[in-house]
């Protein structure tokens, strides 16, 4: 394989990666809105990612794309505070979908491929380099 082709590839999964990380993050800050700008709890998002040939040329070698970053379709959580603000004519307030334990799994598993994707493109140049000093 060339070593560009790894590196392209590798880049391409550090970017979802980071597209992975921030969702998460962005999940776990707003794991207590009760109230947004479209009106009810926040809706936890999900990345779906996709693996794609790299180009024509190669399409045995796949890189990862980011298909699209869904509403996450499991329910609000409903907790009975009547002294709430956002709470109904019942006392029940609504509050996000996220699941903090899940979102942490998530934000370790997206943290630990990052850093794979890191571990690839360090070797690749290492090789890269070692191939131009047994060039010269």
């Amino acid at each position: 394989m060339n070593l560009l082709k790894a590196g392209r590839i590798a880049y391409t999964g550090l970017h979802a990666q980071r597209v992975r990380l921030n969702v998460t993050a962005t999940n776990i800050a707003n794991s207590h809105v009760t109230r947004t700008l479209e009106g009810g709890p926040y809706r936890a998002k999900d990345v779906v990612l996709k693996a794609v040939p790299l180009s024509e040329k190669d399409p045995h070698l796949r890189a990862v794309k980011v298909e699209a970053i869904k509403d996450n379709p499991a329910p609000f959580k409903e907790v009975y505070d009547p002294g709430h603000p956002d709470a109904d004519e019942r006392g029940i307030v609504r509050y996000p979908n996220v699941d903090i334990i899940m979102e942490m799994v998530e934000l370790l598993s997206a943290g630990r491929a990052y850093e794979a994707n890191l571990t690839v493109l360090s070797t690749t140049k290492s090789m890269f380099l070692r191939t131009l000093e047994l060039l010269k």
